[in-house]
């Protein structure tokens, strides 16, 4: 029988979430990748709970995650069963919905049928009554934004979740679902964007002024864009990678001799401040508080802990940002 470890809260920084009262982990696990039955179960056990054991309380989801889709909640939910029953009360889950699940018309987007199915099936897969958070996992083009956020109201109205969010919404698209949900009376609390070195746009098109302004927190995902800022293509493509297998979310053509030669500066700069790349990259993402949190995948435990030591040096002198800029940039 797993038992937490009794320092769990020693190191990690909790940040809050916007103007609510809920505070997220400065590093939350996201189980996008590596939580699915091609993956030992032992291996996902642990990986959950030494994140617990070193303060991460926020395990981040979407119905889609996997592969095949549903297998990551469901691993959870065995997880959940088998090692954290008596700490539901400490930990933080977020699912997600928007895309694909099933077939039909009903199966994808926005609509409040979809959103509300789909978090029926993943409390089930889960084994939950509620989720923390429930999101809008991508703004739908065909669905009145007043429809979806009226299923994240509903789903909060019925219990099944006690947050609702977005991602991959713009700047627009956020001010205009935190005023309808402030007019349901269930806040936004919460957007989660891509953002890392190499993904200016949350700065670029100004959804982070726009999330200051609401008071909305953010959850930044890809943080080490998909594993380029990592120690891995520091000298090309590993034959093992990502990159070399053609993955949808991380192609060879993307790892150019350009790219490697910025990944192998921002190393040094790395080096100087007695981190690794991806602490680097982490403690980037996490500078001067605008990000409550930002989500890492593990394939093992070992790889989960470097990346919370980056909670060591969050911060960073004008200098090293000015030099970080014009490597990225230049």
């Amino acid at each position: 029988m797993y038992t937490a470890h009794p320092d769990r809260y020693a190191e990690m920084p909790y940040r809050r979430t916007g103007r609510s009262g809920l505070k997220l982990p400065a590093l939350s696990l996201g189980l996008w990748h590596n939580f699915g039955p091609d993956r030992p179960v032992e291996t996902q056990r642990a990986i959950l709970r030494r994140a617990f054991d070193l303060g991460v309380t926020h395990f981040d989801l979407a119905n889609n995650y996997g592969p095949p889709p549903g297998s990551a909640e469901s691993a959870l939910g065995e997880a959940l069963k088998a090692d954290f029953g008596p700490y539901r009360d400490e930990l933080v889950i977020s699912t997600k919905a928007g895309y694909l699940m099933w077939p039909g018309p009903y199966g994808e987007w926005g609509s409040r049928k979809y959103l509300l199915s789909s978090l029926d099936q993943s409390l089930s897969r889960m084994g939950l009554e509620y989720v923390d958070i429930f999101y809008s996992h991508r703004p739908d083009p065909e669905t009145p934004l007043e429809e979806t956020m009226g299923a994240l109201h509903t789903a909060v109205q019925q219990g099944k979740a006690l947050y609702v969010g977005v991602s991959n919404y713009s700047a627009e698209q956020t001010r205009e679902a935190a005023r309808i949900l402030a007019e349901l009376g269930t806040p936004l609390l919460i957007h989660q964007p891509r953002y890392s070195m190499l993904d200016r746009r949350p700065e670029t098109g100004g959804l982070l002024d726009a999330l200051d302004e609401l008071e909305v927190g953010s959850i930044a995902y890809s943080p080490l864009e998909q594993g380029l800022l990592t120690g891995r293509y520091l000298n090309g493509i590993p034959e093992d990678s990502r990159a070399a297998s053609d993955s949808p979310f991380l192609n060879s053509d993307a790892v150019t001799e350009e790219l490697v030669g910025k990944l192998r500066a921002l190393n040094e700069i790395a080096g100087s401040r007695g981190q690794s790349l991806a602490q680097l990259a982490l403690a980037w993402v996490l500078r001067q508080g605008r990000v409550t949190s930002a989500l890492v995948g593990a394939s093992s435990p070992r790889q989960l802990e470097d990346s919370v030591a980056a909670i060591g040096n969050l911060d960073f002198d004008a200098d090293e940002l000015a030099r970080v800029d014009k490597i990225v940039q230049g």
